[in-house]
């Protein structure tokens, strides 16, 4: 099996093009990859996505254990012969930004993949050497098996691989020159989703077809092939009796896989819908999920389905077990206004307005406890969770205390009920199985009348 991951010393190295052009280089070279993420990211596993036609899933280990990881990794390579995995942030970079926890070098450790950095060499020469050389140091073992200079020269590159490779010992495997029509743009909750880049195949196809000519592909899987690796077949679903509405369209597409892989297992049948482009929730639903996403982009469209959001605020007034995170518990409130400063209704089930900050708000990990029994959790229960989020509320709720462990910041937030999540923290479900169980039983007791209206 070919299993690498892809990681870099800092964020913008160029690690999900080079992760999606070799994607499509094993898939032309007649593998059966799958692909995988460091940390809580949802849009660059729609970018491997969009390459597969399979679905990514994400590592961490913050929200998660190292024997849940290592389970997750079985299950999700089952039946492939290589699996890449794409780091985040700094390949050192963890919790807090001051530890190795969750870092991509942490996953690469509990998991043994074998690690090839993408470097941006301008700017530097020897002294990159000596960074690349503090990387394979800082940490033992490193895992780091070779380099890619990426938006670098022929001529540069001709230069520092010879030096690069007897000052580190590491091979340096190619390079991929500036190539500005490849390139993926950003916003502020980082690259656009893989759906809304019209010409994304193409540029893919280009990183490709580029890294065909400038990378030796053999010689990077020669140094990522293992064998040996276990894999655990995968478990058959159970017959679904419940049907979760799960919002996804354009405003909302933060979702896990695992989430609803966890949902699925326990008998759930998800059916999507938009809250954009449909008129209401689909029927018989006996629960609704509505995830993260971009609805202060989509607030005026969210506004003027009217019938929509009708059929959610009464159908949560009816006692429909509902998860609303982050946009979607945006969605739940009175309000939400724009980039512009325009205000639009939204759903109206809960108070609160979402008003952008112009910031980061209460960004990273925390570990939520919980004040009292509810649908998803027990009082004293401990959750591990993130946010990442420029807009907020005006009524945030306080049902859970949130800590940040690294700093020892706390506060309140979240609304939680017998029927009801929502709040800006993501939940993983990998890493707490025990609240997609709740869920899914909140919606058997809909399903058979025994819920408070």
């Amino acid at each position: 099996m070919i299993r690498v991951m892809i990681s870099a010393p800092n964020s913008g190295s160029g690690k999900t093009a080079i992760v999606c052009g070799l994607l499509n280089l094993l898939h032309r070279r007649g593998y059966h990859p799958c692909a995988l993420k460091c940390g809580p990211d949802y849009i660059d596993p729609m970018f491997h996505r969009s390459v597969l036609s399979v679905e990514s899933h994400n590592l961490d280990s913050y929200l998660s254990s190292s024997d849940q990881m290592r389970a997750l990794f079985a299950h999700s390579s089952s039946g492939h012969d290589a699996v890449v995995c794409e780091g985040a942030m700094g390949f050192y970079d963890g919790v807090g930004g001051v530890t190795t926890q969750a870092s991509a070098w942490e996953a690469a450790d509990i998991l043994d993949f074998p690690v090839v950095l993408v470097v941006r060499p301008k700017g530097n020469s020897l002294t990159l050497a000596a960074q690349i050389q503090g990387l394979c140091r800082f940490r033992q073992p490193s895992h780091i098996a070779g380099v890619i200079l990426n938006d670098c020269s022929e001529m540069l590159y001709r230069t520092l691989s010879p030096m690069l490779e007897r000052e580190t010992g590491l091979a340096v495997l190619g390079f991929l020159p500036h190539m500005a029509d490849a390139q993926f743009e950003s916003r502020h909750l980082g690259l656009y989703t893989a759906q809304e880049i019209t010409d994304l195949d193409w540029k893919i196809q280009q990183i490709a077809d580029q890294m065909e000519q400038t990378v030796d592909v053999s010689h990077l899987l020669s140094l990522c092939h293992s064998s040996g690796i276990e894999h655990k077949m995968p478990k058959s679903l159970p017959k679904p009796t419940i049907r979760i509405a799960l919002a996804n369209d354009e405003a909302f597409c933060f979702t896990y896989e695992e989430n609803k892989e966890e949902l699925r297992a326990r008998g759930a049948e998800l059916v999507e819908f938009s809250p954009i482009h449909d008129n209401r929730l689909p029927d018989p639903v006996h629960a609704l999920y509505l995830p993260g996403g971009y609805p202060e982009l989509y607030a005026k469209q969210l506004s003027e389905n009217r019938s929509m959001r009708e059929s959610i605020r009464m159908a949560c007034g009816n006692g429909l077990p509902t998860i609303a995170e982050c946009g979607g518990f945006l969605y739940l409130g009175d309000s939400l206004v724009d980039s512009a400063g325009n205000s639009y209704d939204m759903a109206g089930f809960l108070n609160g307005r979402g008003i952008p900050r112009g910031r980061l708000v209460r960004f990273g990990y925390a570990e939520l406890t919980a004040k009292s029994d509810s649908m998803l959790f027990r009082a004293g229960e401990k959750i591990r969770t993130h946010e990442f989020h420029y807009w907020d509320s005006t009524e945030n709720g306080d049902a859970l205390d949130a800590v940040k462990l690294q700093t020892g910041r706390s506060w309140s937030c979240g609304i939680a009920t017998e029927t009801l999540y929502a709040g800006f923290p993501h939940l993983y479900f990998t890493g707490n199985p025990a609240l997609a169980a709740r869920f899914v039983e909140a919606a058997r007791r809909y399903k058979e009348g025994k819920h408070e209206a």
